[in-house]
């Protein structure tokens, strides 16, 4: 049967319009096909105003997971397959989803973004295997020292502030154990990548442990512990504390210490089985984008942007530019290397022993 006249224009209309849509902005779906995505809570991806400007203009509808561990990450993509398009993983961590094969090659080609990656950032080892992309850079930061404004008159400069007396029941610290022994290493003068005396860690981090108030897992924990005013100081990510100086309003501020801090790269990659890969990779280019970055880190705060156009996008004194960009800064942090099972349980061992004796 021909259909009549009018009804065969806006049949063709409709056609040509779809496919202009379609030519001018390929992510654009044609249903609202899902994106699920694994992330820490609170962190970018999960920010209202941002999940809606990508389904906005994407078509796709954005579903948040969360994790509160690197190992509880690889525990849900291991033991989900299929489930996510869309994981966030800590570089370190990529040599062990790669060897399990939990993550799939990226075809970077389809990321517009990705050309303005800072290269040593996209180069790096830990991302790259046989001439293929597995993680997309997104943001790096560190593991530092933060303080309570309300405890200092002025900030200190030492890692050694954590032992003073004078801050005894009042120091955080998270309960991660590389991450505990890889601060135990920098208070004691040691490379966190190639620790030769083990014994002097544990020294340090067994005369800490009486300092301790409580170990946190989330930001939360940590910006609830300063906000009823129980702790002093601790260990604390960049990106968080701009966060809870910034987005919570909290007497915060971050400690780049004299003898270092460790320092860590955070990446997209696609889970093997994937049911939406295009809706990943329009979610990860979304996410290097600098207006996105701008915007998140103006409103919310956030670590620094992996994309060298982003970061200059900010303001000269903008402090992911102008202190995290100084050669000052880029000489005393080291950057987390991937460490071997044996290796990760030895220091699991270590960080549960020492626990043990803090009430």
């Amino acid at each position: 049967m021909r259909m009549p006249r009018l009804t065969a224009f806006l049949t063709a209309t409709a056609v040509l319009v779809s496919a202009f849509t379609v030519c001018a902005f390929p992510w654009v779906a044609q249903a609202a096909e899902e994106v699920h995505v694994l992330n820490w809570k609170g962190y970018g991806a999960d920010e209202p105003w941002a999940v809606a400007n990508f389904e906005k203009a994407t078509g796709f509808k954005v579903v948040n997971d969360f994790f509160n561990s690197e190992q509880e990450m690889l525990t849900k993509i291991r033991t989900n397959p299929g489930l996510y398009d869309v994981v966030m993983i800590n570089a370190a961590f990529n040599d062990q989803a790669m060897a399990g094969k939990l993550i799939q090659p990226i075809d970077v080609s389809k990321l517009s973004n990705y050309a303005d990656i800072a290269k040593d950032k996209a180069g790096s080892p830990m991302l790259n295997h046989d001439g293929k992309v597995y993680g997309v850079p997104w943001v790096w930061g560190l593991t530092a020292l933060a303080i309570n404004e309300k405890s200092f008159d002025k900030p200190p400069t030492s890692i050694a502030e954590m032992w003073d007396p004078a801050h005894k029941g009042r120091v955080i610290i998270r309960d991660d154990a590389v991450e505990a022994v890889q601060f135990g290493a920098i208070a004691s003068g040691q490379n966190i990548n190639d620790i030769k005396d083990m014994d002097a860690v544990k020294a340090k981090l067994t005369s800490l442990m009486p300092q301790i108030k409580t170990f946190w897992s989330s930001e939360n924990d940590w910006n609830q512990m300063v906000a009823s005013n129980q702790i002093d100081i601790g260990t604390y990510w960049s990106g968080s504390a701009d966060r809870a100086k910034t987005h919570f309003k909290l007497p915060v501020s971050l400690v780049i210490p004299q003898e270092g801090a460790v320092a860590w790269l955070d990446a997209f990659s696609i889970p093997v089985g994937s049911k939406n890969v295009a809706g990943a990779e329009a979610f990860i280019n979304y996410m290097i984008d600098p207006k996105f970055y701008v915007e998140w880190v103006t409103k919310v705060g956030a670590p620094v942007s992996a994309n060298t156009k982003a970061v200059e996008a900010l303001p000269e004194d903008a402090f992911n530019r102008k202190v995290m960009g100084s050669p000052d800064v880029a000489k005393r942090i080291q950057f987390q290397a991937p460490i071997t099972d044996e290796q990760r349980e030895k220091y699991l061992a270590l960080w549960q022993e020492l626990k043990v004796n803090v009430k």
